[in-house]
């Protein structure tokens, strides 16, 4: 009689094991810095947002101060974040997208076959740099073109309505902005097919929306991603119209954890 031994190389082959999600944390983090792109999007974020902040404030402090512009000078304090919201849209889509333009996403999913792991991993990394990316942006803007407004006397305190919400929010925003552009890419696998989908949305459609007739048209305006999330990155928003901070943070963050659950399923479902 010949015994028969079943072997689970799960469980019975030496030294292998199933990587846990902190080891796919580590992994997306050393893929998500090695490639140049993702230092040199994280530079144009700061230099853009930061920079012109302050470069606006400086041409714009002594009209602000003239009482001319009809403006706030809130509306300008964070004003290059509207640009940075670019480079937060493009390391969105390039942290899912570059992998299935090379094809190492098949190594990627034969290292953690666990595609929900990955797909937590990569938002992980993704909210963690965004975050802190877009928060200390904001205060450097802030420190800088507020030293302009002081000199024309139209200063803004930090410790004023709005101000500080803003400057953290700036980093949720960018943090979201980026999670729904990595969605996006996950969904059409395409590099400019999903970097056209979200600047349009954002930058197009979220504008012109607005001339749509009516109560209706106005609501869908207020809803589309863009315009919901971005007014807590302003102490006083230049659109009137825009939902509340945080009520308006909330509906960009349930669309794009719905976008995200749907990316999630099809990500489970399609081949590598």
């Amino acid at each position: 009689m010949i015994d028969t031994v079943s072997l689970d190389p799960n469980r019975h082959v030496p030294g292998v094991r199933q990587p846990g999600l902190a080891d796919t944390v580590r992994a997306e983090w050393v893929k998500f810095w090695s490639v140049r792109s993702t230092f040199w999007s994280t530079a144009m974020l700061f230099l853009l947002g930061a920079g012109l902040t302050v470069l606006i404030c400086a041409t714009s402090a002594e009209w602000l101060a003239s009482g001319d512009a009809g403006e706030s000078p809130g509306s300008f304090i964070t004003w290059g974040m509207m640009f940075a919201q670019i480079t937060a849209i493009a390391l969105g889509t390039l942290i899912v997208t570059t992998e299935y333009g090379t094809g190492m996403i098949r190594a990627t999913l034969a290292a953690s076959p666990r595609r929900g792991a990955v797909l937590a991993a990569k938002a992980v990394v993704l909210t963690g740099t965004l975050l802190v990316a877009g928060t200390v942006t904001a205060f450097a803007g802030y420190l800088g073109g507020n030293w302009f407004l002081d000199r024309e006397g139209i200063g803004i305190a930090l410790s004023e309505a709005g101000v500080l919400r803003a400057m953290v929010g700036s980093g949720l925003y960018l943090a979201g902005l980026g999670l729904f552009a990595m969605a996006v890419g996950l969904l059409v696998r395409h590099t400019a097919a999903a970097l056209s989908i979200v600047l349009a949305l954002v930058f197009v459609v979220g504008n012109t929306a607005f001339l749509l007739p009516g109560s209706w048209g106005e609501w869908i305006a207020k809803l589309l991603p863009g315009n919901a999330g971005s007014g807590i990155a302003t102490p006083v928003s230049f659109n009137p119209l825009l939902l509340g901070p945080w009520t308006g943070f909330a509906v960009f963050a349930a669309e794009t954890a719905a976008l995200l659950i749907a990316a999630y399923v099809v990500f489970r479902r399609r081949d590598a």
